[in-house]
């Protein structure tokens, strides 16, 4: 029989089911937590693509490992601790090979340092809804929606993996030492140990700064003051948006610029390469943060084409990061069209 300590009457029945072989009901046992499973994997992997993939692992590795499941804890940590070490194993067995660069159109100019996390992709907005937002535990530091924003994301990729496994069980999603220990087979003053190292990696990378609260007035209106002075190729009013010690990187590509002048100077030489041509961004979110999608017109069909998507990281009221992704194939997965149609 299998023990019900941490298992909702929901899930025993469903859990008892199962044993038979009841695939549909592994899938309603399941079910509610593929969301937030999802974005465990993104966490620790920084990449959509990839967490997609470790979570058809995982709930395979479930699927297979569920009939010997003896519910000494519950079925949420146990499918944490299946994905958990999926993710770790995939990072082991692939050595995070970096994609392949982009060739830009135009020559950019030196970048003021070359990033490693080329692997890093957005996160969309969409993919949240039905993730509770409710405090895990007392253990939790972050929010879920706080801990998907790029700057942390990014933060936990410069750490050891099993040093972001550790902070993203015990800190953002609440679990107690002891389970953690257990789910990375460990002990828990080891947990402690690490705990405490990746905290402070953590806040060397990431800040909590003031910043507008999501889909606010103020987020928006800082948004769109971005938007309209990009796509008029004015790079005076964006800079003026931005803070002294901002960033601006674009992955797959290394290429990142710090501050003021060094994003200016590409600015320049982007603005530069559009010519007579027009460029359109249209509004969405992705890591709960302000998002774009950008195009610029065909000089030959009535039509526009992926030009970069933009995830912009606010601090109170400027914007502190432009991340411009050159992933053309993530559009459709931030709700944005493939082109757009212009009155050319």
């Amino acid at each position: 029989m299998l023990r019900s300590v941490g298992q909702t009457a929901l899930e025993r029945a469903a859990l008892e089911r199962v044993r038979t072989g009841d695939e549909q009901a592994f899938q309603e046992a399941i079910d509610p937590y593929r969301r937030e499973l999802l974005a465990h994997c993104y966490r620790m992997l920084g990449s959509l693509t990839d967490a997609e993939d470790m979570l058809q692992e995982t709930l395979l590795a479930a699927w297979r490992g569920l009939p010997r499941f003896e519910g000494r804890s519950s079925l949420r940590s146990w499918l944490y601790r299946i994905a958990t070490n999926t993710c770790l194993n995939a990072i082991r067995s692939t050595s995070r090979r970096p994609p392949v660069e982009p060739t830009p159109p135009f020559q950019p100019p030196e970048p003021t340092q070359r990033d490693e996390i080329t692997w890093l992709q957005p996160y969309p907005d969409s993919l949240l809804e039905g993730i509770a937002d409710t405090e895990p535990g007392p253990e939790a530091r972050y929010s879920q929606r706080e801990a998907i924003s790029l700057a942390f994301v990014a933060g936990l990729q410069r750490m050891p993996p099993r040093q972001a496994a550790t902070v993203l069980l015990r800190d953002v999603l609440g679990f107690g030492t002891d389970e953690v220990a257990a789910m990375l087979k460990t002990s828990q003053t080891a947990v402690k140990g690490t705990l405490q190292r990746g905290r402070a990696a953590l806040e060397k990378s990431w800040s909590d700064a003031e910043h507008p609260s999501p889909r606010s007035a103020a987020e928006s209106d800082l948004a769109q003051r971005f938007a309209d002075a990009y796509v008029a190729a004015d790079i005076d009013r964006v800079l003026n948006l931005l803070t002294d010690d901002a960033w601006l990187s674009m992955p797959p590509a290394p290429h990142q610029y710090h501050g003021r002048a060094a994003v200016r100077s590409f600015l320049q030489a982007s603005f530069a390469f559009r010519e007579d041509r027009e460029v359109y961004l249209l509004p969405g979110r992705a890591n709960d943060q302000p998002a774009f999608a950008s195009y610029l017109s065909d000089q030959e069909e009535s039509i526009a084409r992926p030009a970069g998507l933009f995830v912009l990281t606010l601090a109170a009221d400027h914007i502190h990061a432009m991340t411009r992704f050159h992933r053309d194939d993530l559009y459709s997965r931030l709700g944005f069209p493939d082109l757009i149609t212009t009155n050319r």
